[in-house]
Formats: C-alpha cells, structure tokens, sequence
C-alpha cells in the first residue's frame, strides 16, 4: 500500500489507557521501560490533578512513601518517589524533614511530576467512545486511534448521599471542593458529614483556624459509632499484599461482601495522630481559652433530611443509631460532606458494554483484571481502581497500584515473573490430614 493511502489510518497502540490518575500512571510509568508495548494513555483534564480540591495544610498519606507507582514492583525505576526527590535536589532535605508521614501535597507534587516526564501521557483529550472491530477503536475530542488492548482508569467521582444532591452551592458542597468553598467561615455554624479521614482533615482544619477566621460552631457528625483510628497494624497490613487479593477474588461474592464491611477501618479508619491532633485542639478551646461553645460531636448518628433553616442556613434533621425512634435537629450555615467518591462513570463503551459482562455494579474481572466479554482473547480491556467489590478494600488503596500494573504488564507482554514470597499467613483451607498409627 502506497505512503499516500496509509497516512490517514489511525496511530495504533499495543496499549492505549483512558485516564491518567495514580492507577494509570503507574502503568504508565512501568511501560516506560518496555518500548516495544507501545501505548498511550488520555486524560479529559487540562492538567494532572489529585484531590487538589481538598489538599488541606497538615494532610499527610496514610500509607508508606514505598507505595509509590513503581517501587514495590520495580525500586530501580526513574519514576520512583526517591527519584523525584533526587531530581528535584532536595533528597537530603526531605530525609533530614524526618516526617512521619509523607506531605499529601508532596506526594501530588510526585505524582504530576511523574505525568510531565512521560511523553506518552496526554492531558486535554476526552475518550468520547470505544468500538471494536479486530482491535479496539477509541474517538478522542481530537482524533481516531485504534489499540489491541485498552486500560480503564478513570477514577472516581465525589458522592453525597440523594437528600444533599440537589443542594449542593456555596453553602453546602463535598470536601473535594474544601479549598475553595471552605473560606469566609468566621462566626458561622459548620457542620461535617463523614467520620473518615476527610471528614477528620476538614474538622481538624476548621478548629485550627485563627481566632478571627474561627467559626462560631463546628459539628462532627458520623455514622461510625465512635471516631475509630485507622488499622494500620502489622497482620492487619497483611490484607495489603499481592497474596491476599489473589485470595479474595477467589471467595464467593457473599464472603467478599461481608469482609469489606467488617474491615473498613483498614482502609477508611482516621490516623491516630489526626486524632490526637483534634483532641488536643478541643482541650485547648475547652479548658485553656474558654471557647466552650465552638465544638459539637456527634458519631452514631445519620443525616435523615436536610432543608432550609427557618431562620436562613441550613437544618439538619439526624437519627441516633442506638435510638432511632428519637430526632435530633442541628443548625448550621454551612454543610460539608465528607461521604467519599464511588467509581466514574464509563460512558464511552456504550458501544461494546452489551458485550462486556457485568458484577453487581462493576465490571467482571479474572485474575489480571481484565474484563470477561465475549471478544477475542488475545484483546483485553483491563480494569484499575474499579473492583473493590471483587478485588477488596485493597484495590483502590495505594498499596497495590504497582502491583496490579505489573500484573496487567505480564498479561500484555505474555510472561509471569516471580512473586514477592507469601505473606506469612495462610489465608487458604487446607484438607484435614489423617493422622496414621502403626499397630
């Protein structure tokens, strides 16, 4: 075929990704290095972003600064944590900063940095859909390519519960927006909905404020019995590993269901030293200065209704957990819900979704997180950071990014390199052995 006829056919990718957060940019990041899976990987926004709405002063991540997008996959790769430390010449600066924990701000600072020296990572162009004839055909705001295999990582989007949807505005708004919206505060009543770390940053931030931006009232309220600290214990971390979320794709979806709602803590728990920030705070303003009146705190209870006050602002009608035939009212002029996110949606399959199959509200996925559909098998379309209800708690925590990248690699690349060794915990039933007596 001549040059001519062969210049308006579509770029063709081994691998294109739909999304350029932390799950696909350490795909991203990990490709880097293998230049014959040729890929590409599309971001509807202007600019790399992460929870940039809500990058509260003080925030810190809640997991090790090794679970970065390569490092536990791959510790020599360029895009790792401590490359960017290095490269940015303030290696020595950040050791010598002794952190507890790594600056949420930093690590999203990492992040974009990793994104800007990734040629293969484009920001500004929406996927609008994907087809599939022989290969996948993906239609951008900007252009047509075509890719054997395809890797969704659109992310989340912030959820509040159906009674605030329609009223969300300047005076009521999720944590994602805290940044901006959380301003002009002083001498207002605020209330947060949510008793997870979020909802914790943003209650900690609020009585932190100095005397003249400090609101006139700040109430907690949550439906977890009591402001529980995250589980961040040794065994417990063992939930964490390659191992255990290769076990639990393997329960029966019942199991699986029952051990994300018992485990919640290990993931959505509040670090203990946010905790013992705020409780400090509260002593200080109770006891110290004398502001008696500025903290309400309210676990076990659930917002019922909310409507306009009587007065202007906001009232909250709550129902105790333990006492549900009581009602309880709490006025306030602002409203922050710190409710958490739920999986984007992907509207631009709906071309092949009647093909895709489907579990509860996910994607089907086997054991490399590639969806299970009816095409060839030799054509994928994988899925990350969107299976928590097959993968468990640990498939949209930092922990496993790297992992379920490389995971992803060795399907795209046909090969399977050695494992990390087991956890020291055996997860599997085992067969009762007969014990054998010689007469």
């Amino acid at each position: 075929m001549s040059q001519q006829s062969t210049q308006f056919e579509p770029a063709h990718f081994t691998c294109v990704g739909v999304g350029a957060g932390p799950a696909n940019l350490s795909l991203a990041s990990l490709l880097h290095g293998h230049p014959e899976v040729s890929n590409l990987f599309l971001d509807r926004r202007a600019s790399f972003g992460w929870h940039d709405g809500q990058q509260i002063p003080g925030a810190t991540l809640q997991v090790s600064l090794f679970k970065d997008l390569v490092s536990l996959t791959e510790p020599t790769n360029p895009f790792s944590f401590l490359s960017y430390l290095h490269d940015q010449g303030r290696i020595y600066h950040f050791l010598n900063a002794q952190f507890s924990d790594v600056p949420r701000l930093e690590f999203r600072n990492y992040l974009e940095w990793a994104s800007r020296r990734n040629e293969n990572v484009v920001f500004g162009e929406e996927v609008r859909s994907v087809d599939f004839a022989d290969r996948f055909v993906v239609r951008t705001s900007r252009r047509t390519v075509t890719a054997d295999n395809l890797v969704l990582g659109v992310g989340t989007r912030p959820w509040v519960p159906a009674l605030a949807e329609g009223l969300l505005g300047p005076t009521q708004f999720h944590i994602s927006d805290f940044v901006e919206k959380a301003r002009g505060l002083a001498g207002k009543r605020v209330a947060v909905v949510g008793g997870g770390q979020s909802g914790a940053e943003a209650f900690l931030d609020l009585i932190s404020r100095p005397g003249h931006e400090l609101p006139r009232r700040v109430t907690w309220i949550s439906r977890r019995r009591n402001y529980f600290p995250i589980d961040d214990s040794p065994f417990t971390n063992d939930f964490y590993m390659p191992d255990h979320s290769d076990y639990f794709h393997g329960l029966a979806p019942e199991a699986r269901e029952r051990f994300n709602r018992e485990h919640t803590l290990t993931s959505d728990g509040v670090s203990e030293s946010t905790l013992r920030d705020i409780y400090q705070r509260i002593y200080v303003h109770r006891f110290i200065e004398g502001t008696q009146d500025l903290v309400a705190l309210a676990p076990n209870r659930e917002v019922t209704e909310v409507s306009p006050g009587a007065v202007g602002g906001w009232e909250l009608r709550v129902r105790h957990n333990d006492h549900p035939e009581s009602a309880e009212r709490y006025d306030a002029d602002v409203v922050i819900w710190a409710t958490g996110y739920r999986p984007a949606p992907t509207d631009f399959l709906a071309p092949i979704a009647d093909r895709l199959e489907r579990e509860g509200d996910e994607l089907r996925i086997d054991q490399d997180y590639a969806v299970r559909w009816d095409g060839p098998a030799d054509r994928n379309i994988f899925v990350q950071n969107a299976a928590k209800q097959q993968r468990g708690l640990a498939d949209p925590n930092l922990s496993l990014n790297a992992w379920r990248s490389r995971r992803i690699i060795e399907r795209l690349r046909g090969v399977r390199d050695q494992e990390q060794l087991e956890s020291f915990i055996d997860w599997s039933a085992k067969a009762a052995a007969t014990a054998q007596w010689e007469g």
